[in-house]
């Protein structure tokens, strides 16, 4: 693509719909659409990831840009014109998650991928002006590991205390379409946005040749879906509790949410135990329910100042970390994070079924892709407090590439010395603390 962008004037845009929502905070704005010219979508395009798998059409993003220019226009004619538009159903797959068990995972075509961004660039700045501080999953200028660092700034002010750990059970499976539609009219009034919102919700899937439609959910994959689930838990779940929950609690509270990762703390037992006993009919009125198995109360007290021990019976998983006390270097007690156990072990069979996939590739090529995995998992992994858990890691991608390649021959397993040589002509990163947890300024 050689059309050069004016930047500037999508970000002005933006910033036009941003001034009107905090102008008119309780009511729909109208006049959203009129935004979208050839420029927007142009920038939906660069803004869509183009190695994605294919949707229902079998279209890739190498085709659609073979005609972009005119493909990009038909898009938005078709979009704005509100009959000649049909949205397709998503292509339906299933991915392994921790447990064993699969999550369904939606593929919208790469043409309604540009569309849905576009939309998603339109409702970004609005409901920016809306959410919470306590949401943090998919927005603009926020991260899991701002999360994060909440979490560990929480907890140690409040000296511990007990965590609600939530885990809503399918939650994009089961969020309701009829209420989700009552959410987004408050804030918008722009027919060609809703329109297009409720033909993408009553697309359906299509999975094994079956095209199937539901009054529920909304396919995880889609690029709008993020921000419609943040639409949805904004009202069901962060407004409530800190409009209505917190102002009746008779201690501290917190609440953290990434998506639908949530953690409630608590400086209160009989808090705590009160909003577990609430939320679940909380829920039940959009539809939602609490996974039984995982949903627990955790309690994550200060141990004691003078004997204690690291009790790792009282920690919780969030965001892939496990939060627990433990001390610091100056001997004081500290909220620290490591990598969940879970979460170690995945990533140590991902590499080993690598290694054993790609032993006969060159040993250069193998050391290329084993840099840019290790490198990937110290960005996200490496926070302060966690370098043993980096250790272990860097020391299993060693010991699984030293026992693949030992495989390329019928020689004998190449022993550590060995190894050792070849690591320094063809070396991997060793741990390092790359991510530094900063919370909201």
């Amino acid at each position: 693509m050689t059309r050069t962008l004016n930047l500037a004037s999508i970000s002005t845009k933006q910033q036009r719909i941003a001034t009107l929502a905090e102008q008119m905070p309780s009511e729909a704005l109208h006049s959203l659409s009129h935004h979208m010219d050839m420029e927007w979508m142009y920038e939906a395009y660069r803004r869509t990831r183009k190695d994605g798998a294919v949707g229902v059409d079998g279209q890739t993003a190498q085709d659609y840009e073979k005609r972009l220019e005119e493909n990009l226009r038909l898009l938005l004619d078709r979009a704005k014109s509100g009959v000649s538009y049909r949205a397709p159903p998503v292509r339906r797959v299933h991915i392994p998650k921790g447990d064993g068990t699969l999550r369904p995972l939606g593929i919208p075509t790469f043409e309604d991928k540009v569309l849905q961004r576009a939309i998603a660039m339109l409702l970004e700045p609005l409901y920016e002006h809306d959410f919470l501080d306590c949401s943090y999953g998919f927005r603009p200028k926020r991260s899991a590991h701002q999360a994060l660092a909440s979490i560990q700034t929480e907890l140690t002010m409040m000296g511990g205390g007990w965590v609600l750990d939530l885990d809503i059970s399918k939650f994009f499976d089961c969020l309701r379409h009829d209420q989700l539609q009552q959410m987004l009219a408050k804030r918008i009034g722009d027919g060609v946005v809703k329109r297009l919102i409720g033909k993408w919700l009553k697309a359906g899937v299509m999975e094994d040749g079956v095209h199937s439609h539901s009054e529920t959910g909304s396919p995880q994959g889609g690029v709008i879906s993020p921000l419609l689930a943040n639409v949805y838990l904004h009202e069901v779940l962060d407004t409530w509790f800190v409009h209505d929950v917190v102002p009746r609690l008779k201690g501290r509270a917190f609440l953290i949410r990434y998506a639908d990762d949530c953690a409630i703390g608590f400086a209160r037992e009989d808090d705590a135990r009160r909003v577990m006993d609430v939320l679940p009919r909380r829920l039940a009125k959009y539809g939602l329910t609490l996974h039984p198995e995982k949903t627990r109360l955790i309690d994550i007290r200060h141990p004691p100042r003078k004997g204690g021990k690291d009790d790792k019976a009282n920690s919780f998983d969030l965001l892939g970390l496990t939060h627990h006390w433990a001390k610091s270097k100056r001997g004081y007690w500290v909220v620290k994070q490591k990598t969940a156990k879970g979460r170690f072990t995945r990533a140590i069979q991902r590499i080993r079924d690598w290694c054993r996939d790609n032993r006969h590739r060159p040993v250069r090529e193998q050391s290329e892709a084993l840099t840019k995995k290790l490198r990937g998992h110290y960005a996200y992994y490496g926070v302060i407090g966690n370098s043993q858990s980096l250790g272990r890691f860097y020391y299993e991608v060693c010991q699984q590439w030293r026992k693949w390649l030992s495989r390329r021959s019928q020689k004998a397993l190449l022993n550590w010395q060995a190894f050792n040589k070849l690591l320094k002509c063809f070396p991997l990163p060793v741990p390092c603390m790359a991510t530094r947890l900063v919370a909201n300024p």
